[in-house]
């Protein structure tokens, strides 16, 4: 079992930066970060292994975000910078095995955090 919660999110401007957290409890898992806006399927972010030894990007968000982890403090966060208007959504993480860029694989998912970004 995998509890996850998402922090972070708010109204931001476009240009800001911006440091989302999903705190977990329960096994050190992989974690994948989300993303999803109305009448959109969930869009793959970037993800971490449990250790945070290797991650990946969504190659049109690689550059500009950052996933990394704290497993001290049972952590996950992603480092949003230069954000833009279309990076408004809903932002969830979630946990599970080796499922990279795959939604329904991971087994375990927060409640989701919005970010807005606007002009």
């Amino acid at each position: 079992q995998v509890q996850l919660v998402e922090s972070g999110g708010g109204l931001v401007q476009a240009g800001d930066s911006l440091r989302l957290a999903c705190e977990f409890s329960g096994r050190t898992s992989n974690v994948g970060w989300f993303r999803q806006t109305p009448g959109k399927e969930h869009e793959f972010v970037a993800a971490i292994t449990e250790s945070g030894e290797t991650t990946i990007y969504a190659e049109s968000l690689k550059g500009r975000f950052t996933i990394s982890r704290d497993n001290a403090k049972r952590t996950v966060y992603l480092q949003m910078n230069s954000v833009k208007p279309d990076d408004t959504a809903v932002y969830y993480c979630g946990a599970g095995p080796l499922a990279w860029r795959a939604y329904d694989g991971y087994h375990y998912w927060g409640q989701g955090t919005q970010v807005t970004v606007s002009l």
